[in-house]
């Protein structure tokens, strides 16, 4: 059982917990984009039965007519074992629905892996594919170029992975300056969409700014538990706000990174205590 700390931030470990919390996000005019916790597995049969469940709930979504999408991460679909598999597996989850399917980033090792099978992904289902791209990478504005050729959408994230200083910026405020320069890149380039993955409030409006400008589509994305006043507040304002739904059995190590992650999260944890 999650303890009422963690559940700020995790919405149950059923598939069927998490679209109940993505019902009452439809009921606010919030989208759901839920990630089933697992991650690093190098054993196929781990990562078979987390492609089934994913499966499964890609038929849930489909039945449900519910305004959500599903997110992956490389590694729980097979990446360590070899990236034949983890692309098959991700293959047939995308058959499985016609929900859309976000493909998460992880580490700096799986970044080519991942775009290799975005590209293929998205061309085959002509956009019904997204993936993650993150701003601390110094190839990432190589990437984004690659990337604007492609149909499919691409969620735009500063970073949250310890990454060599030779491949990364380290420094915040270098990562925030470039984030703001991507976003604006992906503003003007992109045709699919941008998603926003940023609780940031400046990144945020600078988004809004942007799409003032350009009218390239866009939407907002934040986590369970973070801000989430500000995402009911984005969403009645008119823009396009999507949850990331986290849930499973995995979840006390996803919970833990959540509140290492971002001093403001462990002030979100706390006053959950407090008020629990």
């Amino acid at each position: 059982m999650i303890p009422p700390i963690a559940s700020n931030f995790v919405a149950g470990e059923t598939p069927s917990t998490a679209l109940a919390h993505v019902d009452d996000l439809n009921q606010q005019g919030i989208g759901g984009i839920v990630n089933l916790l697992g991650e690093h597995y190098d054993n196929p049969t781990e990562a078979d039965e987390d492609t089934l469940e994913y499966v499964r709930l890609a038929e849930m979504i489909d039945a449900r007519g519910a305004d959500a999408c599903i997110s992956v991460k490389p590694s729980q679909l097979g990446l360590d074992v070899s990236e034949e598999l983890f692309r098959e597996n991700l293959g047939r989850i995308i058959d499985a629905g016609e929900c859309f399917v976000w493909i998460d980033m992880e580490d700096h090792t799986t970044t080519d892996a991942t775009l290799d099978a975005f590209e293929h992904y998205t061309r085959e289902t002509d956009g019904n594919v997204g993936v993650c791209v993150q701003a601390n990478l110094k190839r990432t504005g190589e990437d984004l170029q690659r990337l604007a050729a492609l149909p499919g959408k691409v969620r735009l994230v500063k970073g949250a992975y310890n990454e060599p200083a030779e491949i990364a910026y380290t420094d915040k405020q270098t990562v925030n300056a470039v984030y703001r320069d991507m976003l604006a890149y992906a503003f003007e380039a992109f045709d699919g969409g941008v998603g926003v993955g940023s609780h940031d409030p400046e990144m945020v409006q600078h988004a809004r700014e942007l799409y003032e400008q350009h009218g390239t589509d866009y939407e907002v994305q934040m986590l369970t538990g973070v801000r989430e006043r500000a995402q009911t507040d984005l969403a009645a304002d008119g823009v396009t706000v999507y949850q990331y739904v986290p849930y499973g059995s995995k979840w006390f190590s996803y919970f833990y990174r959540r509140v290492r992650e971002r001093k403001e999260n462990l002030g979100f944890a706390v006053r959950a205590i407090v008020s629990g």
